[in-house]
């Protein structure tokens, strides 16, 4: 696999969290070459949660070029709509307006810092993205849903992957961005 360059920007924009009956996922924008790519653009409060950080940026949804879903949980991929008909990228496909490409996630750049990789655990469809930054390599994923797991993910149908695809990206990222908090350094603490 080709190594991962090291220019792309990232902003966590909405910073997820479960509060049970309240949910919101994490949201991320990843700025490399002449992308703009949002992830996970999801269940929030307001969306104006999402767009305000945006605007603070200087991102207006038209400049966004890709979207990226983790997983296809409505807490993922409510707000894909706020942004204008651009590619959406998911573990198995490109989707554009109508139109449907299938594509494997696995190894997919979207520029020279931003790949895709196929990353099973919390559901079989689920996919990590990989970010370089100049000081990081960074993970966008729902392996975690916080720095504290869950150790044993309730939605996983398979622990054995879920541990293997931990370990696959915790050889890959020095900072993790979860599903449903804080960004987290992984350390001998960290679930696998």
């Amino acid at each position: 696999m080709v190594e991962l360059s090291r220019t792309a920007r990232l902003d966590v924009l909405v910073e997820g969290y479960v509060r049970m009956p309240h949910v919101a996922g994490t949201v991320s924008l990843v700025r490399d070459a002449d992308r703009v790519v949002v992830v996970d653009p999801g269940m929030v409060a307001d969306r104006d949660l999402i767009l305000a950080p945006l605007r603070e940026l200087g991102v207006r949804p038209e400049d966004v070029t890709d979207v990226v879903v983790s997983h296809h949980h409505l807490d993922h991929t409510l707000n894909v709509a706020l942004f204008p008909v651009v590619p959406v990228h998911d573990f198995q496909s490109v989707i554009e307006g109508d139109r449907f490409t299938r594509r494997a996630a696995e190894g997919t750049q979207l520029t020279p810092s931003i790949r895709l990789l196929a990353t099973p655990g919390h559901t079989p469809q689920d996919i990590t993205t990989l970010v370089g930054t100049p000081d990081d390599v960074v993970a966008l994923t729902h392996l975690w849903w916080t720095e504290e797991g869950p150790a044993d993910d309730p939605y996983s149908h398979d622990r054995d992957e879920l541990r293997q695809q931990r370990e696959r990206v915790l050889d890959l990222a020095t900072l993790v961005v979860c599903a449903h908090g804080a960004p987290f350094r992984p350390g001998p603490a960290t679930p696998r």
